[in-house]
């Protein structure tokens, strides 16, 4: 592979080569540049971003609260020839969610809120359906209410305010009793983006600006806008049909909501992974019980706690989330609890799976986080 890479002569002029040469060439190129030492990992995600079609990853690896490995592979912009780096400013989607939740879990250090609180409590025109919702049922994804993105009558194209997500979601009946079960709903995030609005008068971006990404030192870090420049902002695509194609629209309040907002760079999540290794920020106790799986109302356990998704490999705890959008971006954080080890992986493509190739990684690091191979399907 890297003879190959050595052999190749990539022109950035628009010429009769085949398009798909020069980036295969180019792909190999940049990632044998913007890596010191080509490494194990290295070998398997330039692999990786080849044979899955993903034009740029950026990775970062921390280990016992230092960064191990911080690299990027690939194309952040695949018209214009742009290498990807870990300065490359991606979409992270659902992961926002744990910058939410922690926004939230701000206020209820400081008194400012209770996690037991009903919704109706911070919000005017919630329905009397909603009364025993709590705050707490929002975070842990088990409140019953409808999710306003995925409803067959929503449009992702068209501008909506919070309230008018207020309005549209509120007549709806519950999917479920509050505490029944886990389901999730990013109308749940929008709603507490909404709370952290009312208590603090600041937008949830404005908020999480002062309280995170400036004290962390998240230079890049930021709610997505499709109008103001973003430097070193990564365009998004998905491979369908064969065929590369270019990420879908979606109008900027729904994109930057509470549940899936920030954009952000591989090296400013290390900085976020490094911060919840500590109590810059929250707690230890906070943090332990954001990584708790919430309790259902039959004593059952879900497999959400207050923002993370909850779980495991070979008996070693994770705490993680992902993220992916048709606007062509996919993420991953996965943090193995027993082991200081996180894994953030950040990718422009929709179709790859960046939670996968996290998991990999981790095992790359540590042999006993080996995730089980696939079952085989039953074809009898």
């Amino acid at each position: 592979m890297h003879e190959f890479a050595r052999n190749c002569t990539v022109s950035t002029k628009r010429d009769s080569s085949p398009p798909h040469l020069n980036v295969l060439c180019l792909l190999l190129t940049l990632t044998l540049a913007l890596s010191t030492r080509a490494d194990p990992t290295d070998d398997y995600l330039t692999a990786e971003i080849q044979s899955k079609h993903i034009p740029a990853l950026s990775l970062a690896v921390i280990r016992d609260g230092k960064v191990e490995k911080l690299a990027a592979y690939g194309l952040a912009n695949v018209e214009l020839n742009v290498p990807a780096s870990p300065q490359t400013v991606f979409q992270i989607q659902s992961i926002t969610k744990t910058f939410t939740s922690a926004a939230i879990l701000m206020l209820n250090e400081e008194g400012k809120l209770a996690l037991e609180d009903p919704i109706g409590k911070h919000l005017e025109g919630t329905p009397d359906t909603w009364k025993p919702i709590t705050l707490r049922h929002l975070l842990s994804h088990t409140s019953g209410i409808k999710d306003f993105i995925n409803e067959p009558n929503a449009s992702i194209r068209l501008d909506v305010s919070e309230a008018d997500v207020l309005r549209a979601t509120a007549p709806r009946p519950l999917n479920f009793q509050p505490g029944d079960k886990y389901a999730y709903s990013n109308t749940n995030y929008h709603l507490l983006a909404m709370v952290i609005r009312k208590i603090t008068g600041k937008s949830f971006g404005d908020f999480l600006k002062e309280r995170i990404f400036t004290p962390l030192e998240m230079t890049s870090t930021r709610i997505v806008s499709l109008s103001e420049i973003i430097p070193n902002r990564a365009a998004g695509y998905a491979w369908e049909n064969g065929k590369l194609h270019n990420g879908h629209y979606v109008a900027e309040s729904i994109l930057g909501y509470g549940g899936g907002g920030i954009v952000s760079t591989a090296q400013d999540m290390a900085k976020w992974a490094i911060a919840l290794d500590g109590e810059k920020l929250l707690k230890k106790a906070t943090l332990e019980s954001a990584w708790t799986p919430a309790k259902l109302n039959d004593g059952s356990n879900s497999t959400y706690g207050l923002g993370w998704g909850t779980g495991g490999v070979n008996g070693h705890r994770t705490v993680g989330h992902t993220g992916a959008h048709m606007t062509g971006f996919t993420s991953a954080i996965i943090r193995y609890r027993d082991d200081n080890l996180s894994i953030i992986v950040l990718t422009n493509s929709r179709t790859a799976d960046p939670s996968a190739i996290a998991r990999q990684v981790a095992a790359r690091y540590n042999a006993a986080l080996k995730p089980p191979p696939p079952k085989e399907k039953d074809n009898k």
